[in-house]
């Protein structure tokens, strides 16, 4: 848990609620905050499992995966091609085009040119083609005169992304199975302080949306989960324009390190289909595997 990333405290709440659960399920539990000492402190721990808790770069996007590969040590979640595809957004854009599953219109643009001129027609979003958590994410309005200035800690290259309007909904798969699907309201963007911050936005479980786009949703999820070789527990997002009916309906990403906080999607959609905390936490460690 923790790490380097900008999702650090996230991954620092996610780590003492899961490590909570399992002491509760009957785990015994080393709290191990990533560091560059990660492969000294796991040869000294000599763990049966490693439940991974990390969010973001570093934890999210094949590294960790690989250390604890090469380590041989089972660990949960999706395995180092996976993880890196998914964190990649241009890229697991490309697996779901291959996969007839429908996304917006995107480029991989230098940040120097996105400062300079708009480089699609207004509305777009610009954000970081390989972090989470609506980590330095801007929307560019559709009556914007000039381009957005990106912030000095914004990436040299940046995806922009054509704005997809309309409802945020989310559907949570747990191995072969898509749970549910939820309806996400926040007063503005659902930003980094929306998704972490209590109270930043509220969560109707399960959504009440038409029989068509939650079933689509369920499906979507577990294709896109299939299709990037997902592994464990993933969450997929998306953006629903009720006005367009199904073909409004629009994937936005996979999380393969979803969040496990108090206010976290995951373990609200497991507890809404029966499943308690311990319990899931308890699933993902004994799903837990090297070669992934």
């Amino acid at each position: 848990m923790g790490g380097p990333s900008a999702e650090r405290e996230v991954s620092l709440a996610s780590g003492r609620e899961c490590a909570a659960a399992l002491r509760e399920a009957g785990y015994d539990v080393v709290e191990v905050d990533a560091g560059l000492d990660l492969a000294m402190r796991l040869s000294d721990i000599k763990p049966d499992v490693v439940f991974n808790a990390l969010h973001g770069r570093w934890g999210e996007d094949g590294c960790v995966q690989g250390i604890l590969e090469w380590m041989a040590i089972p660990y949960t979640h999706s395995g180092v091609l996976a993880s890196a595809l998914a964190m990649d957004k241009q890229r697991s854009k490309d697996v779901y085009r291959a996969a007839d599953l429908p996304v917006v219109e995107s480029l991989i643009c230098n940040k120097a040119e996105v400062n300079a001129r708009h480089v699609m027609a207004p509305p777009y979003v610009v954000k970081p083609n390989n972090e989470g958590s609506s980590v330095g994410v801007y929307l560019v309005s559709e009556a914007a005169n000039s381009p957005p200035k990106l912030s000095a800690d914004m990436p040299d290259f940046v995806m922009v992304e054509t704005f997809a309007p309309g409802r945020e909904l989310t559907t949570t798969v747990i191995g072969d199975r898509a749970l549910t699907v939820t309806d996400i309201l926040t007063d503005g963007w659902y930003d980094y302080d929306a998704k972490y911050k209590e109270g930043g936005s509220r969560h109707i479980v399960p959504a009440d949306v038409p029989q068509n786009i939650f079933d689509a949703c369920l499906d979507y999820a577990l294709r896109a989960h299939d299709a990037l070789g997902c592994r464990g527990v993933s969450r997929t997002d998306f953006r629903w324009d009720e006005a367009r009916g199904l073909e409004g309906l629009i994937l936005l990403e996979t999380n393969t390190q979803p969040g496990m906080t108090p206010t976290s999607l995951v373990p609200e959609q497991a507890a809404q289909m029966g499943i308690p905390f311990p319990d899931l936490c308890s699933w993902m460690v004994e799903d837990a595997s090297c070669n992934r």
